[in-house]
Parts: C-alpha cells; sequence; structure tokens
C-alpha cells in the first residue's frame, strides 16, 4: 500500500466543482505537482491507466504521485468487469481519492482495446463494470462519458446510459457535451467538430437531480465554468484550456470557485514554488524537461512569454539544465518586458 489518505463523499464532490480532465501524455504526476501550486482545492485526474496494465502487466510505477497532489483520482480504461474491479482495488489501495472510468475517450488505440467512448453502446457492460468497482473499491467510482457515439440519438441514449449505470451505484458522472465519431473522425476532430450540447447536459440535471452531474468540453475560461456552475450543474471539468493557460483558470479558482479568501501571488511565485520539486527530481535522476515541458503556458498571454517558453523549450534537455535554467527563463522574460515597456 502506497498511500493512505482518507477523503469524504462530501469532500471529494466539494472539489469536483472544477476538475482538470485527464488528458493522455499530458496529467501526468510533474503536471498535476505544477497544477496543485495553483488550486489547492480542484480535483486533479491521472492520465488514463489501463486495466490490463496494472492487473495483468504490473505496471504499478504509473500509480506513482505525490500526497501533494489530493484530491487526486485515477481514471481507468478497460471494459472487463472482473479485471476493472482488481484494478479499482489497486487504485484505492494506494490512495486515490476516487476511481473513475473511462467511457468518452474516442482514440482508435481505445477503441481497439474496448473501451473508452465505444462503451457508449453497451450501458449494460458498464453498468457490470461499476458494479464490479463498486464492490471492491474502497472509494467512490464515477464515470466519464459522452452524449452518445456516431449515428445514437443524445436525447434518447444519454438517459438511458445514465439511469442504467446509476443504477448499479454510480452517482457522479462528468459528461462531455459531444458526441463522439468513432469512424471518419480523428480524436483530435473529435475534441472541436462535433457540436457541444450543453442544454442537453442541463436538461439531465433535471431528470437526475440527485446524481452529481459534471459538464465537460469547451470551456476555456473560469467565468465560463461559473456560469456553468450558476446554471444548475454540480461541477465543471475544463481539458486543454488548463494545461495551455493554467494560471488562467487555476490561480483564481479557490477564490472564485470555492469561495475562499483571496490570496495576492504572481506567476513567478508559482515558478519559484516549483524549483525545490525540480531540483529533488533531477537529484533522484529525472529531466529538467519532464518537469517544465507542463509549466511552458503559465505565462500566456503575458509580455516576453515567447522568451521564457523559448529558453526551456531549447535548454530543458541540456546536460547541464537545472532549476537555474528556469530561473534565467523568468529573468530573460523580464528582460524582453523591460525592453518593450523602454
Amino acid at each position: 500500500m502506497t498511500n493512505q489518505i482518507i477523503h469524504t463523499t462530501a469532500d471529494i464532490a466539494r472539489a469536483a466543482r472544477l476538475s482538470v480532465a485527464p488528458m493522455m501524455e499530458w496529467t501526468d504526476r510533474h503536471c498535476r505537482f505544477f497544477h496543485r501550486q495553483m488550486s489547492s482545492r480542484a480535483l486533479l485526474y491521472t492520465e488514463m491507466v489501463t486495466s490490463p496494465a496494472l492487473v495483468r502487466g504490473g505496471a504499478l510505477h504509473l500509480l506513482k504521485y505525490s500526497t501533494v497532489e489530493h484530491p487526486v483520482a485515477l481514471q481507468l480504461g478497460g471494459s472487463d468487469p472482473v479485471e476493472l474491479a482488481e484494478a479499482a482495488r489497486i487504485g484505492a489501495e494506494h490512495g486515490y481519492a476516487e476511481i473513475n472510468l473511462n467511457v468518452g475517450c474516442p482514440s482508435d488505440r481505445v477503441q481497439n482495446g474496448a473501451f473508452g467512448a465505444i462503451l457508449m453502446r453497451d450501458p449494460k457492460l458498464v453498468a457490470e463494470c461499476c458494479a464490479a468497482m463498486i464492490k471492491a473499491s474502497a472509494v467512490k467510482v464515477t464515470v466519464k462519458c459522452r452524449i452518445g457515439v456516431d449515428d445514437q440519438t443524445p436525447s434518447d441514449v444519454l438517459p438511458e446510459f445514465l439511469a442504467r449505470v446509476a443504477g448499479a451505484g454510480v452517482g457522479r458522472f462528468t459528461i462531455h457535451a459531444r458526441k463522439a465519431w468513432l469512424q471518419g473522425l480523428s480524436p483530435k476532430e473529435n475534441r472541436n467538430i462535433p457540436p457541444l450540447d450543453y442544454g442537453l447536459v442541463q436538461q439531465m440535471k433535471g431528470l437526475f437531480p440527485a446524481l452529481h452531474l459534471s459538464l465537460n468540453g469547451g470551456i476555456t475560461t473560469l467565468a465560463q465554468a461559473q456560469d456553468a456552475l450558476e446554471r444548475g450543474m454540480d461541477g465543471v471539468m475544463i481539458g486543454r484550456a488548463a494545461y495551455h493557460q493554467p494560471a488562467d483558470i487555476l490561480m483564481e479558482a479557490d477564490h472564485l470557485i470555492y469561495g475562499a479568501p483571496k490570496v495576492e501571488r504572481t506567476r513567478e511565485d508559482i515558478v519559484m514554488e516549483m524549483l525545490p520539486y525540480i531540483d529533488a527530481h533531477i537529484a533522484e535522476g529525472g529531466k529538467l524537461g519532464q518537469v517544465t515541458r507542463h509549466m511552458l503556458g503559465i505565462f500566456a498571454g503575458q509580455p516576453g512569454a515567447r522568451y521564457w517558453k523559448r529558453h526551456l523549450s531549447e535548454n530543458a534537455h541540456k546536460h547541464s539544465s537545472g532549476s537555474h535554467t528556469v530561473v534565467d527563463a523568468i529573468e530573460m522574460m523580464h528582460a524582453a518586458r523591460d525592453n518593450l515597456m523602454a
């Protein structure tokens, strides 16, 4: 057992008012540690981990995280109830605050493995998987889904899906408000081309008032998240905007979303708080770029930001790089900013 952190259902449900989406190759433990410096309350998610990797492959290294990241949820991918139950048990024993089943990812890799958005076609199987996971897990099991796939009619299939899976014991869902076209669109296109239907997701809150429902898809600002919450959604999940402009989404989140007292901190403060973590990572044999690749967007939209991004992009891979490289990048950005204002 790696970590044992106690979270109440109410704690995690409140954290889920704002969450950062699980994103493959992005929301690894370094990214989550970085995001946690900006918000102490938002719910963070791992990249999807497949149940075969944990159960058959013994890939427990994929579950490594720092307790500083809490509240943090583990997202699983799979479609075998027995295997998912074992993976959920392992995840719960490692101290994750929540176990989430991926029923939303439209990538070819996920389809071929018979999990992700393709499971929207089989709510009975999803319910069986969730029931087995709930029985095996000491923490809450949740589901992230789409409003439908391919030629399905979302207004017909989404209520049926929610009712069936909720009947298995799931009380919290995150709904990406787009269909996934599994044939003909790439994963990237599936994030943009299918039209958003926020109204349908909001209707589900009316149909299922006892469920905790979070809205996902196309939300790029904290103001949009606040609007969704004011319209009755229980939570909002933000993906790429939280990754590419993390400060814009997360630095004000504790105050605006959770009502915490406002704390005056700069983006530079956040970067400086990361330096001990970077030093420790490098001391353990890690590379600077494994951390700083997630930090490139912190100054997005700020004067001189491209100098920050360029210096790290060009130097983080070097053997001699370290936390001093990050400090140098800040100084270069400030110098460029001063020149612009002169």
